[in-house]
């Protein structure tokens, strides 16, 4: 299977949404923070490994402790993927934490801070204007 193939794209998207159901509904760790999520799966064309991306929205610490509950809950994971898909292997299991889903609000908030100061120095020329 090529890496780019319609097939691998398909697991890779089915790969992600099980894993992510599962971090929702089965990992009962406390480390987990609520707010996990899988940006995406990236499975090998030979099946035996797999990379997936996990934002956390939070603080470091929230980062770290949840990447370690999900280290120590990877078997299980790996285990209910198996039962949950009909693959030729269940590959192993690589987190990495994706931090674009945090970078973007930042920027969102930054831009909006812009915005609104952009917005009051508008309204203080408009005023000195009148006021003339």
């Amino acid at each position: 299977m090529r890496k780019r193939s319609i097939k691998n794209t398909r697991v890779n998207t089915e790969v992600q949404r099980a894993v992510g159901s599962i971090i929702r509904g089965g990992i009962k760790d406390p480390r987990v923070a609520p707010w996990t999520s899988v940006v995406a799966a990236e499975v090998a064309p030979d099946l035996k490994t797999c990379k997936i991306y996990i934002s956390v929205l939070g603080d470091q610490e929230a980062q770290t402790e949840t990447m370690k509950g999900l280290k120590s809950a990877e078997g299980y994971i790996r285990k209910e993927l198996a039962a949950q898909l009909n693959l030729r292997n269940t590959p192993e299991l690589t987190f990495v934490l994706d931090q674009s889903i945090e970078y973007g609000v930042n920027m969102s908030r930054k831009i909006d801070e812009i915005t609104e100061k952009e917005r009051l120095a508008r309204r203080e020329i408009e005023e000195e204007a009148d006021e003339e």
